[in-house]
């Protein structure tokens, strides 16, 4: 499957999860939701994988982690949030 074939599904799986919960959760009960959401239309999914930070020519293990991968080719970063600020968009940048 291709990036954006993928990332429609898990678009789809968010909907879906953001239908039956509404608003006001916190981030770990939509991650978990749309984890299962996401394995339920035969996708490969990884919770809280852990990602080194490169610097220069060193790896270091410095608690990164993405919420979600798929398929290893899509990263999820659940928010749950009134609204987005700089910090967040910073976040999904990095």
């Amino acid at each position: 499957m291709e990036e954006n074939s993928i990332a429609k599904e898990v678009l789809k799986a968010a909907f879906i999860v953001h239908t039956q919960l509404g608003p006001g959760l916190l981030e770990s009960a939509y991650e978990a939701c749309l984890f299962y959401e996401i394995i339920q239309l035969g996708l490969e999914v990884e919770r809280q994988v852990p990602m080194p930070l490169i610097y220069k020519e060193i790896k270091m293990e410095t608690g990164y982690r993405l919420d979600l991968l798929v398929q290893k080719k899509i990263i999820v970063e659940v928010k749950a949030v009134d609204a987005f600020t700089d910090v967040h968009i910073a976040q999904m940048i990095t």
